[in-house]
């Protein structure tokens, strides 16, 4: 090929390096000069183009793209048409890409006028995405640079192996201060992650979080069919042999592989029984966000092996992406903790729900030690030394915010309260001001709140030490309110329907603190009629 500026008179076939365009007439770039163009550019005055000229056995930019393209194409791939130098391959189904990596690396040092770039080996992919696209940067390929690469492409370079549609088990294994809410939580979550991958949750079992019981759990999933068991365990696995891979082994398998260069999701277990594999989730799988749990999913989904030494390189690209919600990240790496009485908190207070299960009245409305009971969560919170209040209204607003004249609060309305609890935590947190450092998310039915509870919950914050989350608890079981770093505001924005941001302490346990007390006002809320005269007679007999 030949390169630079042709007489006018010599240019038919030049393919023309730069749109031209002068009155009235457009020849775009690519374009291959005619006679008849000749004769317009003459009329235009036009001297001398700048073009390329094709020489013997040259390959043009669209048919030397397409035989790249099919080169590297193998099963499971289309081809686009080639345009402009260009041609892209297409997944036909939804799976994984494969990609030889040695390969392409080889493709791209033949020649500079040969470019092809593709997705990263074992990325998921879905039906009709681009996975690679061969450019041509000039206008051909020379015969010579074909020949060596169609002799150095011994197989095809790019494949994509669908899903199979497999069959999982879920185990969740359970302890006194797992609410279910977080176990109902995880399932849900689990179950769209085996949907992306074309799985189906076949089962669902609650054990005991003890070897034995889980050992049985895994036999039992096994003998009905599963064609993989997944292990959300109540405690993170600290060990090979922690209680959750005890279990495996005890039901007659092996551990393969603890832990994962991955971030989030260092702490997954990789094990089988017999030809069944076994994963115990890392606490992150409780969260719907991408981690490492995802990447080894995808590929058994795929029947791709994933051995121990295919996690271990995982680590190059294995920092996720950075979240707000990531421990350390690298904006607070360097930052000292502030004393806890300096720190920036606020409080979101929800009070837009529409006490469904009181059947009738409104019960932040009735009536607690004199007072309105939403009145006394507030009045509560500002004796702790809070004094950035917002509280979320929706249901009864004027009369919510009637109870609370003068308390000195922000009110947000949240017109969407009807869809849920997650609603009013996106509304409020929508309103905290940019320099608050952590939020407490209180509840505006929680009767027996002390400013003991809440004082000793910001006591217990320290970035520096990785205490981020916020936990009361009683003889164990956790309760409300929690306390939140400003980390995790992003995370929280994200939550959907009726429930708040739990699932993100079980995919956050490390960063999670608790504060016992010695009283059951953290894990007491007033939902029922039942609940309420219950109190009602405790209290007057106290």
């Amino acid at each position: 090929m030949k390169f630079g500026s042709f007489p006018i008179d010599t240019a038919e076939n030049v393919i023309l390096a730069h749109t031209f365009r002068r009155d009235g007439l457009t020849l775009k770039k690519g374009h291959e000069i005619t006679l008849a163009d000749i004769e317009a550019l003459k009329k235009l005055g036009v001297a001398e183009i700048t073009g390329a000229w094709l020489e013997q056995g040259d390959i043009g930019e669209n048919d030397a793209a397409a035989k790249i393209a099919a080169c590297i194409a193998g099963s499971g791939v289309r081809l686009s048409e080639s345009h402009t130098g260009r041609c892209n391959l297409e997944a036909l189904s939804t799976g994984v890409v494969t990609v030889d990596v040695a390969a392409i690396h080889a493709l791209n040092l033949t020649d500079e006028s040969v470019t092809v770039a593709t997705l990263s080996d074992k990325d998921a992919v879905r039906e009709g995405q681009t996975i690679a696209t061969v450019k041509i940067i000039p206008f051909a390929v020379s015969p010579a640079t074909m020949n060596r690469i169609e002799a150095s492409m011994k197989r095809p370079a790019v494949r994509v192996v669908p899903y199979r549609p497999k069959k999982f088990a879920l185990i969740n294994t359970t302890l006194p201060a797992l609410k279910p809410s977080v176990i109902s939580s995880t399932t849900e979550i689990t179950r769209e992650r085996v949907a992306s991958v074309g799985g189906e949750l076949m089962s669902v079992t609650d054990c005991a979080h003890a070897t034995a019981a889980t050992a049985v759990a895994v036999l039992d999933a096994k003998s009905k069919g599963a064609d993989v068991v997944l292990i959300a365990g109540a405690s993170a696995t600290v060990d090979r042999g922690d209680i959750v891979p005890a279990a495996i082994v005890k039901a007659g398998g092996e551990i393969d592989h603890f832990g994962m260069p991955v971030d989030p999701g260092n702490l997954l277990v990789l094990g089988h029984v017999e030809h069944v594999p076994v994963l115990v989730l890392p606490g992150c799988a409780r969260s719907p966000k991408l981690n490492g749990l995802d990447w080894v999913l995808q590929r058994i989904a795929a029947n791709v092996p994933v051995v121990r030494e295919d996690i271990m390189k995982m680590g190059a690209g294995g920092l996720l992406v950075d979240t707000p919600a990531r421990p350390l990240p690298r904006d607070h790496a360097v930052k000292k903790s502030k004393p806890a009485h300096q720190l920036r908190v606020a409080a979101l207070v929800l009070a837009a729900g529409q006490s469904r299960r009181m059947g009738g009245p409104n019960k932040l409305l009735m009536p607690v030690d004199g007072v309105p009971l939403i009145r006394k969560t507030v009045e509560t919170i500002q004796k702790a030394g809070v004094t950035d209040i917002s509280v979320v209204v929706g249901h009864q607003s004027a009369d919510v915010r009637t109870a609370l004249a003068g308390t000195a609060v922000r009110f947000v309305d949240n017109p969407h309260f009807a869809e849920g609890l997650s609603t009013s935590l996106k509304a409020g947190l929508s309103h905290i001001a940019p320099d608050t450092e952590a939020a407490l998310v209180c509840l505006g039915d929680m009767p027996l709140l002390k400013t003991e509870h809440l004082q000793k919950l910001i006591a217990g914050f320290d970035p520096e030490a990785g205490k981020l989350i916020g936990v009361p608890t009683h003889t164990g079981k956790r309760g409300n309110p929690t306390l939140w770093a400003k980390r995790f505001f992003d995370d929280m924005r994200q939550v959907s329907g009726d429930v708040g941001a739990k699932h993100l302490i079980g995919a956050n346990e490390s960063l999670v603190y608790e504060v016992e007390f010695d009283d059951t006002g953290v894990l007491m809320d007033l939902d029922t009629r039942e609940q309420w005269e219950r109190f009602q007679g405790e209290q007057a007999q106290s």
